[in-house]
């Protein structure tokens, strides 16, 4: 989402509180966990995307403590580099902690884009991990669909065509799933932390 995406992902990091935090990593980790689903994966592919889903953005808690009280001006003279950084620190948690390899890479590169713009490495196409692929559409989908300190959520329609204007981010045969699934199921309860909250302690994943 370009230039769009860098400007919410920095008032966001200024902005975010933890329990922001908590409920976006839930919703990601339904939603990929259902995407997996929709595209036939295998039970232990869809349960381990719902774990990294959990986990994916765990590389912004080393970064709150360098970004907090810091105003938008200061990040823009360091470019973003420091927010850039939370996928590589996210990784090396991951492998602290034990988490499979594969696992550790979908959580390294869940900001590459399809066409190579992402980060943090420009990969593209195929070259992407597809784990890294489906917590993608999950990441933008659920960043979306929330309220932001700057913004009201978006609804369901905007959020898919805001996606569909930068569909050259995503492996189209997963964000085609991805729409199936937004129009067959509720979403809407999936995007409720309550509801979220209950579905992870009912075991629905």
């Amino acid at each position: 989402m370009g230039s769009m995406e860098t400007n919410l992902e920095k008032k966001y990091f200024l902005q975010q509180d933890v329990s922001d935090g908590i409920s976006h990593a839930i919703c990601v980790s339904c939603l990929a966990g259902r995407l997996a689903a929709m595209l036939q994966e295998e039970q232990t592919v869809c349960y381990d995307l719902a774990v990294a889903g959990t986990i994916h953005d765990i590389g912004k808690i080393k970064l709150s403590s360098y970004l907090y009280g810091r105003d938008e001006e200061a990040l823009d003279v360091e470019q973003m580099k420091y927010i850039h950084q939370h996928t590589e620190l996210g990784y090396e948690i991951a492998r602290e902690h034990g988490y499979p390899e594969h696992i550790q890479q979908w959580i390294l590169h869940h900001h590459e884009n399809y066409d190579g713009s992402g980060y943090p490495f420009h990969l593209k196409g195929e070259e992407i991990p597809y784990g890294a692929r489906i917590l993608r559409v999950c990441d933008v989908f659920a960043a979306l669909t929330a309220d932001r300190p700057y913004r009201r959520a978006f609804d369901l329609e905007t959020a898919m065509e805001l996606m569909i204007e930068e569909i050259k981010n995503f492996d189209m045969r997963i964000f085609l799933a991805f729409q199936r699934m937004v129009h067959e199921e509720d979403i809407n309860g999936l995007l409720n932390q309550k509801d979220l909250q209950v579905e992870i302690q009912e075991g629905k994943l």
